[in-house]
């Protein structure tokens, strides 16, 4: 059988639509998950309220939340079994099915946690660690779901939807750890750095997700600033200027939850609008795949080579090297109007893979950066029991302090923590 670079060139359109499809099955991952999420989140805030209250308030929604909870995970669990468990059309096959292993871990440890939680047997401040800890998982599956992209257009909406739900996650927590300093009428010196930390990092996160965002997502973005009532303001004024509010201790943190609850499920409406994006943009890329499939298909049905053997092959082979190398090149024997067919076939396909590579690299750089920041996060948290908001203070202190980049400071951390991780060789 006679093998050319044209048969390459279409089992490289066909590679590129099993990805874009596996990409759609990503998306549609992330937004089961999105969803699980939005629901952990509201399971927290009621929780927290509960416990908060001393068992006052929120005691007959617990088993609603619960419930919410449970049926996102069955929708999690059904997403889950339509994946190919082989991995063999993954890349990293081996980081997502990790990742996914540790979101179901955490989901075991719920049932225990409720019980606790209604008997009263745990703080709130331990429990809301722990739906930290679970959401936390989450978010990772979800970060892992960005890294497997390899076409620009989706990569820039997974990040935007991945920036926009670290956000929303920050605002929970500051829901949460407001609500508590308002029942208790103080923050203290711990509390209120962390909900300095906290406001900080949404800030962060949704500049993120400005950048990579569409302009529809934008512009619902500016909306919802725009709504965000002045009460919020002046809630969270009197909270990080640590003033007393006037009211019942128990009134004001009930107050404070409804006003960033009416936030938090603003929020989900331009996530959930983010998640149409994406698989618009996974359908649309996938469609356009296609088209060009079959118009390969279509040329390269018309290029009936009158030449047989090794004498059409070679001449192939040099439009082709002509056509990687930028050069004109007229096949002998070949029809003229052939080889230009054939050179244009090629070198379409090499421009294509060209831009995409381009603008590809900037997003991967923009994720390798929040990759090494997660990391050097994640061992100041193990090594010195740091929250996550503390562990990022850390490193942007240190950058601050050597006038350098964050993502700088990251990288030297963890090649100090590699250094010191190896066992010194025997002399």
């Amino acid at each position: 059988m006679t093998i050319s670079a044209l048969d390459f060139v279409l089992a490289s359109k066909n590679s590129e639509i099993l990805c874009l499809r596996q990409l759609l099955q990503m998306g549609e991952l992330v937004g089961v998950v999105s969803q699980l999420i939005h629901v952990l989140q509201r399971e927290r805030g009621t929780a927290n309220i509960f416990l908060c209250s001393e068992g006052q308030y929120f005691g007959d929604r617990l088993g609603e939340r619960a419930s919410q909870v449970q049926l996102a995970q069955q929708l999690l669990a059904a997403k889950l079994g339509e994946l190919d468990q082989s991995g063999q059309f993954m890349g990293n096959a081996s980081r997502l099915f990790s990742r996914i292993a540790t979101v179901l871990h955490s989901l075991s440890i719920l049932p225990a946690l409720r019980q606790q939680i209604a008997a009263r047997a745990i703080g709130q401040p331990e429990a809301m660690n722990a739906y930290c800890d679970v959401i936390h998982s989450h978010l990772s599956l979800v970060f892992e779901a960005v890294d497997t992209s390899a076409d620009p257009t989706i990569s820039r909406a997974l990040l935007a939807m991945f920036s926009f739900m670290q956000g929303k996650e920050l605002a929970g927590q500051e829901r949460a750890l407001g609500a508590a300093g308002f029942a208790a009428r103080h923050f203290d010196d711990g509390a209120h750095q962390q909900l300095l930390s906290m406001i900080d990092g949404q800030e962060r996160c949704f500049q993120t997700f400005t950048e990579f965002a569409d302009a529809r997502c934008l512009a619902l973005w500016q909306q919802q600033q725009t709504l965000d009532s002045s009460e919020f303001e002046r809630f969270r004024r009197i909270a990080c200027t640590r003033a007393k509010p006037v009211g019942e201790p128990t009134d004001v943190a009930l107050r404070w939850f409804d006003v960033t609850t009416a936030r938090i499920d603003g929020m989900k409406r331009i996530e959930d609008r983010l998640e149409d994006v994406l698989m618009e943009c996974c359908k649309v890329r996938i469609a356009q795949a296609e088209q060009a499939l079959s118009l390969g298909q279509k040329n390269i049905a018309s290029l009936e080579l009158p030449m047989v053997g090794h004498q059409a092959q070679y001449a192939v082979f040099m439009a082709q090297s002509a056509a990687a190398e930028g050069q004109q090149y007229q096949t002998a024997g070949l029809n003229p109007q052939l080889g230009r067919s054939i050179v244009e076939l090629v070198e379409e396909q090499s421009r294509q893979l060209q831009a995409l590579d381009a603008e590809l690299a900037g997003l991967r750089a923009s994720l390798s950066e929040r990759k090494l920041i997660e990391r050097a996060k994640g061992l100041l948290m193990q090594h010195h029991g740091l929250s996550e908001q503390q562990a990022h203070k850390t490193l942007r202190d240190m950058a601050m302090n050597q006038n350098k980049k964050l993502a700088e400071i990251a990288e030297a951390m963890l090649a100090v923590a590699d250094l010191l991780a190896k066992k010194p060789s025997n002399p």
